[in-house]
């Protein structure tokens, strides 16, 4: 069955995949209460992708996202009780915050997991709330996925290419919603119209509607997010049929949800829930497909365009970038959530308000 999975590039047989539920949680001293799953991370941008883990009761004051982040709650509840994005969170909840916003607290009302992408350090401030007590880097996740004999998934294609090191070994500790029909996080309960239940910065997916083409009834598409300066885009993906030939100019990243996916040179049975892939700038593949019957569902951040043919060496056929994502989510009435916190003084996160401006 996976003879058509893009045979002539098979550096891995996975490529870039990771099976969450296999790994560790693994604690984080400056945090107690918060445990996380390394996934990526990158020595080049700084960014890295992880599940946070926060115990019922676990209060993380004063952070500084000094890059952006973006996030889905996967069980449990969680709050920001102040500021741009007070609200709950609950299982299905997808959120962004911008670069450099300070975060007062953010509060576990019971035990929480959730899928982060940080596309820069977070700073923990002190009780004064100006002192950087710690930061949290892409360097700190590739040494503690070293220190436990991790492998994170590969960053660009020359990575790809090389030997994959050994699978994790350790005891696995699976996600809370392992052996569950996570798809519910997604489509139990939306309604067509979810202007009224949309927060600016997070939003219940359940609540945003699918938008389908008719030429490809087989995929629903779910827009969260459209970077208008980055081109970054964040979706759900509902993906019954088979997605032709296609580079992807810019990387992706996506965790499955439900079903099981047809990929490279993986087993026939295809990788199923829990497992997060990243796909390399230039990846290629010639087939990516639904595996059984059952919906394949996955989130998904699509950092550049993607390029459609009829096989290698072909004319190109079509190009999916933000600018199509966003002429979807007009077209069906979505609201997005928005890329920056107006006018948030948060931001000045060492400086008082009306001081002046330090000097560097």
């Amino acid at each position: 069955m996976n003879t058509g999975y893009n045979p002539e590039f098979s550096p891995t047989g996975i490529e870039g995949g990771i099976d969450t539920n296999i790994l560790p949680w693994i604690e984080l001293p400056q945090a107690p209460g918060m445990s996380l799953k390394p996934l990526r991370a990158s020595n080049e941008s700084g960014m890295f992708s992880v599940i946070v883990r926060l115990a019922e009761g676990t209060q993380l004051p004063q952070l500084v996202h000094l890059g952006a982040m973006d996030m889905m709650v996967l069980s449990g509840t969680m709050s920001y009780p102040e500021g741009p994005m007070a609200g709950l969170l609950e299982p299905g909840t997808w959120g962004y915050v911008p670069a450099n916003a300070r975060i007062d607290r953010l509060s576990a009302e019971e035990d929480v997991e959730f899928l982060a992408n940080f596309y820069g350090p977070v700073a923990f401030l002190g009780e004064d709330k100006q002192s950087i007590t710690s930061v949290l880097t892409s360097m700190d996740i590739l040494a503690a996925a070293r220190a436990r004999g991790i492998t994170l998934v590969p960053n660009t294609l020359a990575e790809c290419m090389q030997e994959r090191g050994h699978a994790y070994q350790g005891p696995a500790e699976p996600l809370a919603i392992a052996g569950t029909d996570a798809r519910d996080l997604v489509v139990a309960g939306e309604i067509a119209d979810s202007d009224a239940t949309t927060h600016p910065h997070f939003i219940d997916t359940r609540l945003v509607p699918w938008v389908v083409n008719p030429d490809t009834p087989d995929l629903g598409l779910k827009v969260l997010r459209v970077s208008e300066e980055t081109g970054v885009c964040s979706l759900i993906v509902r993906h019954n049929g088979v997605a032709g030939p296609h580079y992807h100019l810019g990387a992706a990243d996506f965790l499955v949800l439900s079903g099981n996916i047809g990929y490279r040179a993986g087993p026939p049975e295809g990788y199923g829930p829990g497992v997060w892939f990243f796909e390399p700038a230039g990846a290629r593949h010639e087939a990516t497909q639904r595996i059984g019957d059952d919906d394949l569902i996955y989130t998904a951040n699509v950092y550049g365009p993607l390029q459609f043919d009829e096989g290698v060496g072909t004319p190109i056929a079509a190009v999916l970038s933000w600018m199509q994502y966003k002429e979807m989510a007009d077209a069906s009435g979505s609201t997005l959530v928005s890329n920056t916190f107006p006018d948030d003084t948060s931001l000045l996160a060492w400086a008082p308000i009306g001081s002046a401006a330090v000097s560097l």
